[in-house]
């Protein structure tokens, strides 16, 4: 026997008609690198958008077809992601930071048949497409011969192509720092799911009041969902296609923005501004920290400022929100300090999903605050299959191992430890990476810090410490170390501090451990 329900497929689309159907009017705001804006609203988005379906249907795109992009934050890159739905196609999204051997096989491996393109990587693209096998049509987005002109042609009267909510609708590559990148196909049933999750209280807290500005890239992890989640709720979004903190701050307060979402070296640079000029995002009420755990004087200044903190985890096999931090019950009767370790977190399990901590015999381990061991997740927006491959990603219970250390907390949080790759092995104990790091960038005059295992004949590996000073800061080795002293174990302490200049990072802004240790890989520590 069956239910009494309407049957009413879940497909991406529905997303777009409920913003311009119930809040029209609501603005998306563009903000160009050369400082003019453009703006227009949900019930704009969504006719340029099935202008754009109409075009992409006269370029000869078929349902399934990859369409790629190779751009910055704006509304005409959110727009094209509609518009390559709408149709039927799967939106693939890159990341022009990746190396041109990364971005060749990318595309060709996903098979993408259109690039849209900002002028600004026309060089890239010029580099690559002697190398691209299937892409058949070259589209700028901000050139009158590219995207305008695409969608002069076409009225926007289009009928959004209808089909199985299990259909794919997107598809995002991991950033393969080791072997080729994976490719992660997004359905519109598992989209649509995240996106309900993510407008919650307890993730992005998105309605249309919100006013948010995604520091974090279109081409980063499926945006976060934000543009999914942003259409379901009707918020305002403001995007900049530049991230210097002096246009974001700029921005902010100028749209009002209510919301951010970006990765800890964002806010390293507002601080650096704000110190230098005085001025800081005047509206601000909640800013999400995603990408690596932020450090916790990171934390304790934003909330300083009167503004909530929620430490975001997930990856792009994970659509991408695996967790999101939330206050407890008790929060109003917490101190700052018992606060602090709270948001340092990496935040609770929303419903949707399920987390487990496995040791390497694959027994599952207590969530008791400290057993740490390899995080496992399962739920309907959790990859089963990477792209074209031939065996699944899950074991047969459908836990996908997640490469992360972790401990899962009684009170349904969890904490990230390290990468298991990133794990230091000193005497067969494991000493946090992230967790020294964090600790490091709360020293003053440290601006990053990224600490990595080398070998010791005796502890097999012991820690190193590579700082970037902030500006004009002379701090020294012996100061990072006593300050250390009163923040991590004593057998944790790094065995040198090396000063750079800057470190490498990957195409989405993390700290590229596993150049510094090619780097470092025959280091021989001093005593």
């Amino acid at each position: 026997m069956h239910g009494g329900m309407q049957d009413w497929s879940m497909r991406v689309t529905h997303l777009l008609d409920h913003a311009a159907r119930e809040h029209g009017t609501r603005e998306i705001v563009t903000r160009w690198a050369d400082g003019t804006m453009e703006r227009t609203d949900w019930a704009g988005l969504a006719h340029e958008a099935r202008r754009l379906s109409q075009a992409f249907v006269a370029l000869g795109m078929k349902p399934g077809d990859r369409i790629a992009t190779l751009a910055m934050n704006h509304g005409r890159h959110l727009t094209s992601w509609y518009g390559a739905i709408g149709m039927g196609g799967v939106i693939h999204t890159l990341n022009p930071r990746l190396f041109d051997d990364q971005l060749i096989y990318i595309i060709n491996h996903a098979e993408d048949r259109i690039l849209l393109y900002d002028v600004q990587f026309a060089a890239i693209v010029e580099r690559l497409k002697p190398q691209l096998s299937t892409v058949e049509h070259f589209i700028a987005f901000d050139a009158d011969d590219g995207y305008p002109a695409l969608i002069a042609r076409h009225d926007g009267q289009f009928d959004w192509v209808l089909g199985d909510e299990r259909d794919p609708c997107m598809l995002c590559y991991t950033s393969g720092t080791t072997g080729n990148p994976k490719g992660v196909l997004y359905e519109h049933r598992s989209t649509m799911i995240h996106a309900m999750a993510e407008v919650a209280p307890w993730v992005f807290n998105l309605s249309s009041r919100a006013s948010i500005l995604p520091i974090v890239p279109l081409f980063h992890a499926a945006a976060w969902g934000l543009p999914f989640a942003a259409a379901l709720s009707g918020a305002k979004v403001v995007y900049s296609a530049v991230n210097e903190a002096n246009a974001l701050c700029s921005l902010m307060n100028s749209e009002q923005v209510t919301h951010s979402a970006g990765v800890p070296t964002v806010w390293l640079a507002m601080f650096q501004h704000m110190d230098a000029t005085g001025e800081a995002p005047r509206f601000l009420q909640q800013v999400t920290i995603g990408g690596s755990a932020a450090p916790r004087a990171m934390i304790e200044r934003i909330m300083g400022m009167g503004v909530t903190v929620k430490h975001l985890w997930g990856m792009t096999e994970t659509s991408p929100i695996g967790t999101a931090g939330a206050p407890p019950p008790h929060w109003d009767e917490m101190t700052l300090e018992q606060k602090l370790d709270h948001v340092a977190r990496q935040g609770q399990i929303p419903f949707g999903i399920e987390l487990c901590v496995m040791d390497d015999d694959g027994k599952h381990l207590p969530r008791d605050g400290v057993s740490s061991g390899r995080l496992h997740v399962r739920g309907p927006w959790v990859v089963k299959r990477y792209f074209k491959a031939e065996a699944d990603a899950v074991d047969k219970d459908q836990w996908f191992d997640t490469g992360d250390i972790a401990i899962l907390h009684p009170d349904g949080t969890m904490q990230i430890t390290d990468r298991a790759k990133d794990v230091i092995k000193s005497g067969g104990e494991w000493i946090s990476s992230v967790e020294l790091e964090n600790a490091a960038v709360g020293c003053p005059g440290v601006q990053e810090a990224a600490a990595i295992g080398v070998f010791h004949p005796k502890w097999d590996e012991r820690p190193i410490l590579l700082v970037v000073r902030k500006g004009g800061s002379t701090v020294t080795g012996d100061e990072i170390t006593a300050y250390l002293k009163d923040h991590v174990a004593k057998w944790w302490l790094p065995d040198e501090i090396h000063f750079l200049d800057e470190l490498p990072h990957t195409g989405s802004g993390k700290i590229l451990k596993s150049e510094l240790r090619a780097q470092y890989k025959d280091h021989r520590l001093a005593a």
